[in-house]
């Protein structure tokens, strides 16, 4: 059986939409029909006319559609693929963090549970945080939860003082400075690319730092050929096919001999995982009601913004 045309062929039959994130495996971003990061991600569910949406990703990109097409039946290949960010994150801690704050607006990113969206004011991506933080009064306090990288980098870029959630990634917690500073010495020629998730030493040596879409553009669009990727090492097969020319070298984690840091959650979702999950039409996601008509404002709201401002 060749497993590729069969996915197609069901995802036809079934009118279902295969929706795949920039980090899980390469094989999967090429059978997908659409590849983006979760900003992307999220606009595509919210306008897609299928009937069945597969997310090839982790659990809270599963909720995100979920939360956007109620009606949808929303598979994910493996219910296992969590997130570290979102774990770190618990629903009632956070909870009570915000109530010890009342006068604060509340912005999360996406990368969290469905529970903690419901908690916020409107959710962020790593594409969109700096507009949607610089969008409310600079007088606005604010609470920025659960990745404090991330968070750090924007109060750092617009001059704020958000209150921090003390979460992150395991993956862009890991880069080490030393070994991109090796590599650095080693490709003097070559561009250094960072997710604003990594820790402030390793964005301190970036050219550019940006979401993974962000990163994508500046290496296809860059004079640079050659190119150190401080983010999760399945962006390179998008790289590497938008710029065939180019060279792609992943930057390596601290505790690792592996020469490239990947998410073990986003890998655990194969192409058999994704063929019996549209054969089966399960496991199926599902959000508590209440849950999600709390957690669909923040979404939307924003979506709303990010389309005033043409992100």
């Amino acid at each position: 059986m060749d497993i590729k045309e069969s996915i197609k062929r069901l995802a036809k039959e079934k009118n279902a939409v295969i929706l795949a994130h920039y980090y899980v495996d390469g094989a999967i971003q090429d059978i997908a029909d659409f590849v983006g990061d979760s900003l992307a991600l999220a606009q595509q569910a919210a306008k897609t006319n299928a009937d069945i949406i597969v997310m090839c990703g982790v659990h809270f990109m599963g909720e995100t559609c979920k939360i956007l097409c109620p009606q949808k039946k929303v598979l994910i290949p493996d219910p296992n693929a969590t997130c570290s960010l979102a774990e770190s994150c618990p629903a009632k801690e956070f909870e009570a963090f915000v109530k010890a704050h009342p006068d604060h607006k509340v912005i999360s990113y996406v990368n969290t549970t469905a529970d903690i969206k419901a908690l916020t004011d409107v959710v962020v991506t790593s594409g969109n945080a700096r507009q949607v933080v610089e969008y409310f009064p600079k007088d606005t306090p604010i609470i920025f939860g659960p990745d404090h990288n991330l968070g750090n980098y924007i109060n750092s870029i617009t001059g704020r003082n958000m209150l921090l959630w003390d979460g992150a990634c395991h993956v862009h917690e890991k880069f080490s400075v030393e070994k991109i500073v090796a590599l650095k010495k080693q490709y003097p020629e070559a561009k250094v690319l960072v997710h604003p998730e990594c820790r402030g030493a390793v964005v301190k040596l970036a050219d550019k730092v940006g979401s993974t879409a962000a990163l994508l553009k500046y290496s296809i669009e860059s004079e640079a050929s050659t190119f150190i990727v401080a983010t999760e090492s399945g962006i390179l097969h998008e790289m590497q096919k938008r710029a065939p020319q180019k060279t792609f070298i992943p930057a390596p984690p601290d505790d690792a001999t592996c020469s490239c840091n990947e998410c073990n959650y986003m890998k655990l979702v194969t192409l058999e995982k994704v063929y019996n999950c549209l054969l089966n039409e399960s496991p199926q996601v599902e959000v508590n009601e209440e849950v999600a008509r709390r957690a669909v404002l923040p979404i939307k709201k924003m979506l709303e913004i990010s389309e005033k401002l043409g992100l």
